[in-house]
């Protein structure tokens, strides 16, 4: 083992535990190394920078945009609402059903993309039917993968590994349905599991209606009056500093004054149950205003004795409470593509441009009441939100922020339907025949998107998941440099010689297996462009036919149940799911283990070794 590999090893290793640390961006890891690798010289400059030209790099951005084209015109919509319809008010159907609907659409859109569509209807679903929402997020989430699996277009790791592989052997490459006989047996085998199996490993959380009790707001609320003499009245809210230095927050103003039914000191005001008014934080403190904050007990009683404010007795808040008039709440899900990640509430000036209140966090299981406003958003958080209809209807057309109620098709460009299904099957058609390459045609129907209306630049320019694409045009230059080094045959050499005894099957088993390890604590895309060009070079030295090799490193790069934190399709679900971390262990590992004997027995069957 000579120096260069050596070297790469060690980024390789660095970059692995960067993705585990989880204290650095993905994306930000992938342009560490490629700065590394410029720096050391292991990959010339003109290679340096390839990735983002890469066809498979220009194939994934292309298809978020068509993806996007699907979401806004309400075909993804239609689709997942009416077979869900059918599939009725039992369990084991439902979960049959959601992972069919999921799985179909993820072969053709990213799946994230499918996993936010229905995760709205399903949460609705849920609450009509009391049925537990943990019985059919998890399964709606690993479908997605599932589905993934069975079109060239369905994961970026298809995408990609069919591009390593064509640029390692200029002799194979995948076509569009080659991925469909494993990846249909992927789906139906993975349904049957959770249908049977999964079901019964899955937690069945409390149906809990009442946003206020599963965030525990009610035991944290008062009515506060601002007297004539406090030294806030004049200021705006943001000036009052009462959030800063009380850590309460004022949720809504109080109006319509009735004197019945009040204590003596708040005789001037009208309690919760009549009308509220949402506050912006530009809004003035007048003299005997009343505004409902909430925030923790002990840092209510603290304002008892200040000067110029007065306390309505606790108030035990409910759901109507909090949606009298035309004010109503909800959950709101973080999602990808959302500009709230990492920002917190008063940076992205979240109440004024929204006009929504945001009551409560869910992050990992549990509530976050406190210092919501300094709190950076990260993906997947769940936010409990109170506000007017109309902006709500603002949200409900932010692909950044997704509703979780039933969403409304009079917020999708329904008119532009047929051209959104018509580009996407010209698409299919083109690549499918052999007429234009996937990247080409990828281009062309995200440009046809735009070009006839169906979305906009801007919204094409949002819908791609730009952190993605600087994962995996970081990450390609890595693979170059494991080629051109010699460390990619390195480990080959390793692997076969660990996994030889068993023959070649044991070897392909070998490569899966690392391959499904390696990307619960990584990027599916990262893993692959590691894998993929390591398995190649196994196939050459044993003589075999690379495709099954490459075949298995998608699969098992598609298998990322063990861990929420294996694809943003998990994250995305977690917090919503109200799972714990070791749900997905669970639930996971018995998928993974059938996965691995279905490669070993029916793999070779569709792609034989030699």
């Amino acid at each position: 083992m000579n120096f260069e590999i050596m070297l790469v090893l060690a980024i390789l290793v660095g970059a692995v535990g960067l993705f585990a640390w989880e204290k650095v961006g993905p994306d930000i890891v992938a342009m560490l190394v490629l700065i590394t690798l410029a720096l050391t010289g292991l990959v010339a400059t003109d290679e340096v920078f390839s990735g983002f030209a890469n066809p498979a790099v220009v194939t994934v951005w292309a298809i978020y945009i068509i993806s996007d084209g699907l979401f806004r015109t309400g075909v993804a919509d239609y689709l997942g609402a009416n077979i869900l319809r059918i599939a009725g008010p039992n369990e084991t159907r439902l979960i049959v059903g959601i992972m069919i609907t999921v799985g179909v659409m993820s072969a053709f859109m990213n799946n994230i993309g499918a996993t936010a569509v229905l995760l709205p209807a399903i949460v609705g679903l849920s609450k009509q039917t009391n049925l537990s929402s943990s019985k059919f997020l998890m399964p709606l989430s690993f479908a997605s993968l599932m589905g993934g699996n069975m079109t060239l277009i369905g994961t970026p790791p298809n995408i990609l590994a069919s591009g390593i592989l064509q640029e390692a052997t200029h002799q194979y490459s995948f076509g569009f349905f080659d991925f469909l006989p494993m990846g249909l047996i992927i789906l139906v085998s993975g349904i049957a599991y959770m249908a049977l199996i999964g079901r019964h490993l899955l937690p069945t959380a409390k149906v809990e209606g009442d946003f206020t009790r599963s965030y525990h707001l009610r035991y944290y609320a008062t009515e506060v009056k601002f007297l004539p003499d406090s030294p806030l009245i004049g200021k705006t809210i943001q000036q009052s500093r009462f959030g800063e230095d009380y850590d309460l927050t004022i949720i809504s103003k109080l109006t319509t004054p009735t004197n019945a039914y009040l204590p003596s000191h708040l005789a001037s005001t009208r309690r919760i149950s009549g009308q509220v008014q949402p506050v912006r934080r530009t809004q003035t403190i007048n003299s005997n205003d009343v505004f409902l904050v909430q925030g923790k007990l002990e840092n209510i009683l603290k304002i008892k004795n200040i000067q110029g404010l007065r306390l309505g007795s606790d108030i035990k808040l409910n759901d109507s409470d909090l949606q009298a008039g035309k004010i109503k709440i909800a959950e709101i899900v973080v999602s990808p593509s959302s500009q709230l990640i990492g920002k917190s509430l008063k940076e992205s000036q979240f109440r004024d441009k929204f006009n929504l209140t945001v009551l409560a966090l869910w992050r990992s299981g549990h509530p976050i009441r406190q210092k919501l406003a300094n709190t950076p958003i990260q993906f997947g958080d769940v936010l409990l939100v109170q506000g007017s209809k109309e902006s709500f209807n603002a949200i409900d057309r932010d692909p950044g922020l997704l509703i979780l109620e039933p969403v409304s098709f009079e917020s999708r460009r329904l008119d532009k339907a047929p051209a959104s299904l018509a580009i996407m099957a010209a698409m299919l058609l083109v690549v499918t025949m052999g007429w234009l390459h996937i990247s080409v045609a990828a281009v062309i129907a995200a440009m046809l998107m735009v070009l006839l209306k169906v979305i906009s630049m801007d919204e094409a320019y949002r819908a791609i998941q730009w952190k993605s694409i600087f994962l995996i045009a970081g990450m390609l230059p890595l693979g170059i440099a494991m080629e051109n080094s010699g460390a990619a045959q390195f480990l080959a050499d390793q692997i076969i010689q660990l996994t030889n005894q068993w023959g070649p099957m044991g070897v392909l088993l070998g490569i899966y297996i690392f391959t499904l390890l390696l990307t619960q604590p990584m990027s599916n895309a990262a893993a692959t462009v590691l894998v993929a060009p390591i398995a190649i070079d196994v196939a050459i030295t044993l003589g075999a036919d690379p495709r099954p090799f490459v075949m298995a490193v998608v699969i098992a790069a598609s298998t990322a149940f063990l861990t929420p934190i294996g694809h943003q399709a998990n994250v995305l679900i977690y917090g919503v799911g109200n799972y714990k971390f070791t749900d997905f262990t669970k639930v996971g590992l018995g998928l993974n283990l059938m996965y691995l004997i279905i490669v070993a027995v029916v793999l070779p069957v569709f792609w034989p070794l030699f």
